[in-house]
């Protein structure tokens, strides 16, 4: 049994391993679009693009950031476009009171995919640069 056991753990830790070196070299940069899937990486650029342009008005300096990864739309038919979201949530704090939380991001938009015509938006994490 002993052996057995072993093995398996070899197997695991194998596995493991080539997961995380898979999942290492596989970056947003190998993320492009298709015939029936957006790239990240297009969406990415979008964000990065709008963020220029907003910059360059001189109202603030943002970053944008990177797409969720596990992100997965189909492909837009028409061009991308990009706006200023904002997401809102609440929290219970350890008192028990309720606080509301704001996130401005960037929210990269697809008015027409390939699949059915379906509108699709994907939120783009964005950072105020320090003075």
């Amino acid at each position: 049994m002993h052996s057995r056991t072993a093995a398996l753990s070899a197997v695991s830790v194998f596995l493991l391993t080539a997961f995380a070196n898979a999942h290492a070299t596989t970056g947003i940069e190998d993320m492009r679009s298709n015939d029936t899937v957006q790239g990240l990486y297009e969406i990415r650029e979008k964000a990065r693009e709008f963020v220029a342009s907003e910059n360059a008005k001189g109202e603030g300096k943002w970053n944008a950031s990177e797409p969720n990864l596990k992100v997965f739309v189909p492909r837009c038919a028409v061009p991308l476009g990009a706006r200023w979201d904002t997401i809102r949530w609440s929290s219970v704090d350890k008192r028990g009171e309720l606080s509301e939380h704001t996130r401005r991001l960037i929210a990269v938009t697809c008015a027409r995919s390939v699949d059915r015509a379906q509108k699709w938006d994907v939120h783009v994490p964005v950072a105020r640069q320090l003075p």
